[in-house]
């Protein structure tokens, strides 16, 4: 699983037939910290997500295992919006703080 911040938007009018009616969106791989990790990615929103939210993915062929990806051309899916993340016993991430969030 990847920690994630909602970049923007991706519109495809030409996709696999598959692919119709799934949402793309940009993501920017991050720390809690909110520092970017690596480069920016595609990835399908199974969970109504939105920019400049905290969400995680998967990538590869955990992808595929969500109700709406099973037997799909992708390698990255949001699966879940992130509300809050404690670490030793210390909130670290909270969706109602981050003023970076949507």
């Amino acid at each position: 699983m990847i920690f994630a911040r909602v970049a923007g938007s991706v519109v495809c009018t030409q996709k696999d037939e598959k692919l119709v009616g799934m949402k793309l969106l940009l993501v920017q791989p991050v720390d809690l910290s909110g520092t970017a990790k690596g480069n920016p990615l595609v990835a399908v929103d199974s969970v109504g997500a939105g920019e400049g939210e905290m969400v995680l993915l998967v990538q590869g062929s955990s992808a595929r295992q969500t109700s709406r990806t099973s037997n799909t051309p992708v390698d990255a899916v949001i699966f879940a919006i992130v509300d809050t993340v404690e670490q030793g016993g210390r909130k670290v991430f909270s969706k109602a703080k981050d003023h970076a969030g949507g």
